[in-house]
């Protein structure tokens, strides 16, 4: 009897043991799985968001640009320089390659593919509008005194054209406001990069580019105030003064068909004294002395077109911008929804011709002396290339990205380097005129 009760205890007490080594055993497994989600989790995480983050992603493309567009067009603009000014954006990480550098006025850029004056009026957004892969970046149009612009709405989409029409009236904060904001950004950069290179603020103010990088360029285009007078070039001045110490390069804005007062986008005489009395307050400003850039129209005929050149050697102006908006609406304008009927200036794809054309001409008139900037209707490599081909040694870009999302810059450099087969941009550039 003895026996067998020992046997029983031993055989429940071998099978207690047995459930919990069981229990113990089971333990690592579920740890385990625990652990490899976690992992997994954390990958995945990560994944989405070095998707997310790169401009290049289709979500953009195709998710995020098309909700934007859902919303009024001023609305969905100043939600997206909103965003990027606080860093909420994607950036590009590929590096560009070397067959895209250029060098402008003594200054290397590590490509030529910029974004148009018009997206950040106020300077608000540089940084991370060079973190989407822009050559070169320009602000603006500043004023002289902060104005609200126009009477809303003033800006529409041309779906069925991929183009736009705006009517803004120059909106901006001001340039002393403008120049504050800059000039921040510029010597807390500087200070930044005195402190990881073991250089001195000044010494550093003396050899790096006014955007703060190594190869790209900030571009500041200046306009006029509303309230000044047609004939005055006072405002062109001022805003020279005021932010031309930051600028990689000043734009003397005579050609948005957006007001009224500017009397210089169709008086040779006003244009000759307004050219004439920049670039003599450039050429007295005490140390650093930016390039002065003219941005002209798309609808210039070609007696306007010789005299623009003309000028433009005679006071050697840095470079030409070709071109601005246009108020007229070219032939076979698709427009189902009869946008084109509204008042301002018509950018994106509608414009390319006469920017191409208007680009040809004034690299020829000036015998390729000048650096020509062919802006209007660029949407794809095969355009920039265009550009380059009549003479543009950069291009710029703004309408298509309303479009086609904030990879726009990297979509074009990438198709630029298949397209140049092993050649250089610099090599393509004027070659219509040599051919």
């Amino acid at each position: 009897m003895f026996r067998i009760c020992v046997r029983t205890g031993a055989n429940q007490a071998r099978r207690v043991a047995a459930r919990g080594f069981g229990t113990r055993a089971a333990a690592p497994p579920s740890a385990l799985r625990n652990a490899a989600w976690a992992v997994a989790g954390a990958v995945g995480c990560g994944l989405g968001y070095l998707y997310v983050t790169d401009a290049s992603a289709g979500i953009h493309r195709y998710v995020a640009t098309p909700l934007l567009r859902l919303l009024d067009p001023e609305d969905a603009h100043n939600l997206a320089v909103a965003m990027l000014k606080h860093g909420v954006c994607p950036a590009d990480r590929k590096e560009d390659d070397g067959l895209l550098e250029v060098e402008l006025w003594g200054k290397r850029m590590s490509n030529p593919v910029g974004l148009a004056a018009g997206f950040d009026k106020n300077g608000e957004a540089i940084d991370s509008l060079f973190g989407l892969g822009f050559g070169a970046v320009e602000v603006g149009s500043i004023t002289p005194q902060a104005q609200a612009g126009n009477p809303k709405p003033r800006l529409f989409r041309i779906e069925d054209s991929s183009a736009v029409i705006n009517r803004m009236g120059l909106n901006n904060d001001g340039a002393q406001v403008c120049a504050d904001r800059i000039r921040s950004r510029f010597w807390r950069l500087l200070v930044s990069q005195s402190k990881q290179q073991g250089e001195t603020v000044a010494s550093l103010a003396r050899s790096v580019n006014r955007s703060a990088h190594a190869d790209r360029l900030l571009g500041i285009n200046l306009s006029k105030s509303k309230t000044s007078a047609s004939d005055s070039h006072a405002d062109y001045v001022d805003g020279l003064q005021r932010l031309g110490a930051y600028a990689d390069y000043v734009v003397v804005n005579v050609s948005c068909p957006n007001v009224k007062n500017i009397a210089a986008g169709a008086d040779v005489a006003v244009l000759e004294e307004t050219v004439a009395a920049v670039v003599r307050a450039r050429n007295n400003m005490p140390d650093y002395r930016p390039p002065v850039v003219l941005k002209i129209g798309p609808d210039n005929d070609a007696d306007q077109l010789r005299l623009i050149a003309q000028l433009a050697i005679d006071y050697r102006i840095d470079g030409i911008i070709a071109t601005n908006t246009t108020p007229s609406r070219p032939a076979g304008l698709v427009d189902s929804a009869g946008v084109a009927k509204e008042a301002g200036g018509l950018s994106g794809a509608p414009l390319r011709d006469a920017a191409l054309a208007t680009t040809r001409q004034m690299y020829l008139l000036t015998g390729g002396r000048i650096p020509i900037i062919g802006c209007g209707g660029i949407s794809t490599a095969e355009d920039a290339l265009a550009f380059a081909k009549a003479g543009a040694s950069m291009v710029q870009v703004y309408s298509s990205m309303t479009f086609d999302g904030p990879g726009k810059a990297r979509e074009i450099k990438d198709g630029l380097v298949g397209l140049l087969k092993g050649r250089k941009w610099t090599d393509v550039i004027g070659e219509d005129a040599r051919a």
